[in-house]
């Protein structure tokens, strides 16, 4: 029997046991190592604020429609996770290059077991000597790399990151390796000593100065020629538009929830000409879709970790049995452990 976290409504967790089924000849069994908790998408479903929750997708249309009687997202199976890594531990009869015992990294949910077919276990092998830790990243990695291709980065422009948790910090980084002069922007002063860990040049608290004409005198008045909200606040976003150069660019990658009454965009977005682009992971900049997709993402991503040109395993704050999911995510949704990721052991 395998078992899977399982999120009842908001603020409730549980555990539930699955059948485990026989591989079919071209499948592989994983045994999860660990699961990552995200801090964004994760927790809205913890907290209730996920737009599933309220309205239904339509996938050909590619809207929110209202929802039918008895809608709900609840139980969440697998609570949405999409942060794991497992080890090889079975393999269907016709399964080639692949052995018990490989590091295999994807998205399956908190739970404790997965099967998935030889080809994706090939295309997802992680790269001999990193951490098997590392491997949950495989999802967040890509977050942060979709929005520095959105973004098209050149030597020496400027770019200031509003949000400084996990996805944030791996843009500080990639944005780094861009050649840009970073300015990382966010609440928490706990945060911002990793942002200079990993290589910003500046660090703002909007609690403590106004971010805009800070970034504007540090840009000769001009303003950051790229701005990366990737916080999922409405308010950052806001101030991401009031940083950004005339004509400049703004990423909206955080994953907003409810309105945005405090985005004016009869003020500094109307008066400056700024783009907004949508960075989201389902695909890629189209004009660079030919040659990038989310697997070449995800590989590039695990081959700059191995390189150690991108610290993903140092934004590891906090290992949590998987068992005691219910602390991880309380802590998570109530800040009351200073932390960056966090992460579901599972027993060996």
């Amino acid at each position: 029997m395998g078992e899977m976290l399982v999120i009842d409504g908001p603020g409730r967790i549980s555990f539930e046991q699955y059948q485990e089924r026989e591989l079919k000849e071209n499948e592989v069994r994983l045994a999860t190592l660990y699961s990552g908790i995200s801090a964004g998408t994760q927790l809205t479903i913890y907290r209730g604020t996920n737009p599933y929750g309220k309205k239904k997708w339509n996938p050909q249309l590619r809207l929110f429609e209202d929802p039918p009687e008895g809608h709900s997202i609840y139980p969440a199976r697998g609570a949405g996770a999409y942060e794991e890594v497992g080890r090889v531990t079975e393999v269907g009869s016709g399964v080639e290059g692949i052995e018990p015992g490989d590091i295999i990294y994807g998205t399956w949910g908190h739970k404790s077991t997965h099967i998935v077919s030889a080809d994706f276990a090939k295309n997802h092998k992680l790269p001999h000597g990193l951490n098997p830790i590392v491997g949950i990243y495989s999802q967040m990695g890509p977050i942060a790399l979709n929005a520095i291709l959105d973004a098209d980065i050149h030597i020496g422009e400027t770019v200031a990151v509003f949000g400084q948790g996990v996805p944030g910090q791996i843009v500080t980084q990639m944005a780094k390796l861009n050649g840009a002069r970073v300015i990382a922007v966010d609440l928490y002063d706990y945060r911002l000593e990793f942002s200079k860990r990993f290589g910003a040049d500046v660090t703002l608290n909007p609690r403590k100065c106004d971010v805009g004409r800070e970034i504007k005198a540090l840009t000769e008045n001009k303003g950051a020629d790229i701005c990366i909200e990737i916080s999922g606040s409405a308010v950052a976003l806001h101030e991401a538009i009031r940083s950004t150069t005339y004509n400049g660019r703004v990423v909206c990658s955080g994953f907003i929830q409810g309105g945005a009454d405090r985005l004016y965009l009869g003020e500094e977005f109307h008066h400056n000409r700024v783009n907004i682009i949508c960075s989201q992971i389902e695909a890629v900049n189209p004009a660079i879709s030919y040659r990038w997709n989310r697997l070449r993402m995800e590989k590039t991503v695990m081959e700059l970790a191995k390189s150690g040109r991108l610290d993903l395993e140092s934004l590891v704050t906090h290992i949590i049995p998987f068992k005691e999911g219910a602390r991880a995510y309380d802590m998570l949704d109530k800040g009351t452990e200073k932390c960056l990721q966090v992460v579901l052991k599972f027993e060996e």
